[in-house]
């Protein structure tokens, strides 16, 4: 279960939260009958209930990067959040966001070759300018060098690097959020754990010698 309380449908109050329950799960109680059209088990919805106003807050974010007035090409934007999950190692965002890039117009090859696009040959130049800037965004906390950012002006406008840099970053942080909180895909444990020894193991290294 996810690491914070849920809120139940007799809970809500909030007009907001009211919409995206009855536009998510009908007329259910997402507590007490979870799931989604999508196959998730909405625990992202039900905790953020907890918080109107922040649940508000990525409601808005999530019509400003859909809505008309984005210059980004929808598929550019679709990599920097599925590499953003991908490195942060977020179930739900980089599963919810291979769909999202298939309907961006994604092929297949793409969308499975984010994870390894540094070898993929299913990329043009524009497409890896874009997943080397992510790449930097997460993996370097920001650090960009002066030749990947020179490589990406060569092929975006300044207003497509903000859109580009700012849906990245906000992904960075809601798989962050999804990780921290066990939510969704990600309530899981973690796989990094001690492997147990065999019975006999003496205590000594792995070439047998000891200190």
């Amino acid at each position: 279960m996810p690491r914070l309380r849920q809120v139940s449908r007799d809970e809500v109050t909030d007009p907001l939260v009211l919409s995206v329950y009855k536009t998510l799960f009908g007329e259910r109680d997402p507590v007490a009958q979870p799931g989604t059209a999508m196959g998730t088990p909405g625990h992202w919805w039900t905790v953020l209930a907890l918080t109107p106003h922040i649940l508000e807050h990525f409601v808005q974010c999530s019509r400003m990067y859909l809505g008309s007035k984005m210059r980004l090409e929808p598929a550019l934007r679709e990599l920097g959040q599925l590499r953003a999950g991908w490195l942060n190692g977020c179930q739900f965002v980089y599963s919810q966001h291979c769909k999202m890039g298939r309907s961006a117009g994604l092929s297949e090859a793409q969308v499975q070759g984010v994870k390894e696009w540094q070898v993929a040959d299913c990329f043009d130049p524009r497409q890896r300018a874009v997943l080397a800037y992510a790449d930097c965004l997460v993996s370097q906390r920001g650090r960009v060098p002066d030749g990947i950012f020179a490589n990406l002006k060569s092929f975006l406008s300044d207003e497509e690097i903000v859109e580009l840099t700012y849906v990245t970053c906000c992904y960075d942080g809601y798989s962050v959020l999804t990780r921290a909180l066990r939510l969704e895909f990600d309530d899981r444990d973690d796989p990094i754990v001690e492997v147990p020894a065999p019975e006999h193991y003496d205590g000594g290294d792995f070439l047998g010698g000891r200190r």
